[in-house]
This record gives structure tokens, sequence and C-alpha cells, in this order.
């Protein structure tokens, strides 16, 4: 038996990264072996076993055969026969093909057949062997990893292999949790539109988010647009959320916020009267189609269809902003509205010229919620069942103090008055 640190530790190490999961093959073993020395079984698909102390994944060496389309058409083999190189030879990208010794410390100790330090150094992802073409998910890692490491090229033959894979129809046949999970992952890198540059690139975006392939090419206005171009402008949000490390909610919601766009008539171009509605109701397809989180989904649709009116929230009276705050739930929901609030910073400084503006919107509807949750609702309740009042005439009263408090806090009066 011999045991290896493989993958992305090894990667890692080498790129001077942080290495948080270690994974490790184990040649040479079965299983039985492999719970003799009191490894626990979690492997559905393929032997892979829990280290009785540290608890991390241990993989006996195998190899894989395609045996129908899309991810799960795959014949696993595991064997003591099956050898390190074959191993690495079923791996996505070569610089994630590289084993080293099991204490992971010699650099001298690489074992690399596909020359994946030398394709760290010169910043290039490039597929280990043809059998790339056999997942489809590796598509989606691919641009994942470009999005991670943002000084790396998809080497040229790598992207021509993906272009023949969409073009033969293996995107088609993706699963939808892991279409979410490769996607959510990338939102979550360092600079996410290099992921959406990539499988634009290859033909896969059109094939898994026609709603946003169809974004590039469309005219926005250009006095609010300096970049013009929509798709562009979408880019530029999704690396303004990174820059404000968002979390999920918000970067999907970003990605999301303008896919009405893609509609627009084209005789009323570059204006997108209506645009919020249509962009909501695209939202939902796509959300349902790939199986989003409700937090994700429902954080998205409130952004999709008011960020128009928070942009222009310093205009509306104390009337119309508390309608806007029980539109956005925000006071049921005040984590979530603060989320939706950052989405729209990050729409409005994803703009060129736009990148280092202040975005006054935010700290001030938070400042407005903040005077509508200081209304003491319980004893308006409680005056109102005392006059014999209740239901809608109670909610009415409510509305018309939540207002006054926030006209109070627009208008405050001087000591004097």
């Amino acid at each position: 038996m011999q045991i290896y640190m493989v993958g992305g530790a090894v990667r890692d190490k080498l790129l001077g990264r942080p290495v948080n999961d270690h994974d490790w093959v184990v040649v040479g073993a079965t299983p039985e072996q492999m719970l003799k020395l009191g490894y626990l079984p979690v492997g559905r698909d393929f032997p892979v076993f829990l280290h009785p102390e540290t608890r991390e994944e241990y993989a006996l060496a195998r190899t894989e055969r395609k045996s129908g389309r899309g991810y799960r058409g795959f014949v696993v083999q595991s064997s003591p026969d099956v050898t390190l190189e074959e191993d690495l030879s079923r791996r996505d990208l070569t610089i994630n093909a590289i084993a080293s010794s099991a204490d992971g410390t010699s650099a001298t100790g690489l074992f690399d057949p596909y020359l994946g330090a030398r394709d760290i150094a010169a910043r290039v992802l490039r597929h280990v062997t043809d059998a790339f073409r056999e997942d489809p998910v590796r598509i989606l890692r691919v641009a994942r990893f470009a999005a991670r490491f943002t000084d790396f090229t998809v080497a040229p033959e790598t992207m021509q292999l993906m272009r023949e894979m969409v073009q033969h129809g293996e995107a088609d046949h993706l699963v939808a949790e892991r279409v979410w999970q490769e996607l959510a992952r990338g939102l979550m890198e360092e600079k996410p539109s290099r992921m959406f540059e990539v499988l634009r690139e290859c033909g896969a975006l059109q094939v898994l988010l026609p709603e946003v392939a169809r974004l590039w090419g469309v005219p926005q206005r250009a006095e609010y647009h300096p970049e013009v171009d929509t798709g562009v402008h979408l880019m530029m949000v999704l690396d303004m959320a990174a820059r404000l490390q968002s979390p999920l909610t918000v970067r999907f919601a970003c990605l999301a916020h303008d896919l009405g766009k893609g509609t627009t008539p084209a005789d009323v171009l570059p204006r997108h009267i209506g645009h919020e509605e249509r962009s909501a109701a695209l939202l939902k397809d796509v959300a349902e189609r790939l199986r989003v989180p409700v937090d994700c989904r429902e954080t998205a649709e409130v952004v999709a269809r008011e960020h128009g009116h928070i942009h222009r929230s310093n205009e509306l009276s104390a009337a119309a902003l508390v309608r806007l705050l029980e539109r956005c739930d925000a006071i049921r929901k005040p984590a979530r509205f603060a989320d939706i609030l950052l989405a729209c910073e990050c729409d409005a400084r994803g703009r060129l010229g736009f990148e280092e503006s202040a975005y006054p919107q935010r700290p001030r509807l938070l400042a407005v919620l903040g005077a509508v949750q200081s209304v003491a609702t319980r004893d308006i309740a409680a005056q109102a069942a005392a006059k014999g009042l209740s239901g809608p005439q109670v909610g009415t009263l409510i509305h018309q103090a939540r207002v006054a408090a926030v006209a109070r806090w627009q208008h405050p009066r001087s000591e004097a008055d």
C-alpha cells in the first residue's frame, strides 16, 4: 500500500496558496485492507474512506470508463492493480494531476507525469488527456478555476476541446444540481466574470444560461452606463460583488438583476422600460431549472424587481419609502434587506468610471429602516384594540405611524422648534 497527496493540496502548495483540504489516493490496496486499518467507508460510486483520526478522505486509485451521456455515465474500476499514473490520467487539468509524498513536504518527491508543475509555472489551464471530453462538468470546472486563478489562461487546445463537447451536446446532459454547485463556487471566486467569459467563449453559457448569454451586444443608455454593453456591465457588477466580499445570495442577485434587458424589443433600445419585472420573471425560470436555493432565489427576485426604485430612493417621499420597505419585506427580514442593498450598490458601482463612487442609498435606506423599526407597533395595536379596531384597521394605523416616523427622520425639527 502506498499513499500520496494529490490534487488541489499539491497544486496550492506549489502556488504558495493556503491549503485548506487534503486529498489522498491509496495505491495497491483493497477495501478490505482499508477497513482492517480502521478507515471508515463513505464512497457510494467508488471506494472512498475517512481516516480514523484526521477524518480526511482517502480514495483508492481508480480508472473511469465512459458508458453514457452526461455526468453520471461512467463505470468506475478500483483495484490494487491501478497505478498512480492511471489514477492521475482521469483528472481534469494537469495542475490537478500532480502527486507528492504522503507528508507533502518534498518538492523533489513530486510525481508529475502530465507536467502540471510546468503549467503552474506558465499559468496555463490545460486538460490532462482526451478523456476530459467524457465529463461535461469539467467545462464548468475549468471556467471556475479561471475565476479563481486570475492570471491563468485556458490552453487553446483545451478551449477547442470544450467547444467540441458543447457542439456534440454533452453540456445538454448536465445535472442541474452539479451546474448550480459549480456556478455557486465560481460566483464566490476572486474574479467571477472570468467564469462566464470562459463559458461564453466555448459556447456553454448559451446552453446553460441563455438568459445571461443574450445580454452581450444589448446596448444601454450611455448617460447611465458608460460601458454601454449590458453583458460588459454584468461582468463589472459581478466583479464588484467579489471586491466587496459579498455573500453568495448577493452575487447570484447581481447575476440575475438585469436578465430582462435581453428581451427588450429592438425598436425601443437603448431604453429598457419594464425590464425589472421581466428580469424577475426570467429569474424564476432560471431558479427552477437550476434548483437554486430559496435564500438566493428570494434575494435575487427582490433585487431584480426593485433595484431601479432603490437607486432612485433619494427622490421618494416618506410614504413611498415605507411602501418600498414593505415590498422588500425589509421590516420582517432586515438582514436580507441589507443584502439587497449591497447587491444594488454592486450594480451602481459596476459601471465604467463609477467603481470608486459612493452609494449613499445604502446607508440612507438602512437609516430609514431604523426609523420604521422604532415604531412601537404593539402599543399601537393595543390602543386600537381598546377602541374596538382590528385587522386591516390596525395595519393602517401602523403604516401611518411608520410613514410619520420616516417623515420626522427626513425633516427633523430643530430644538428651537
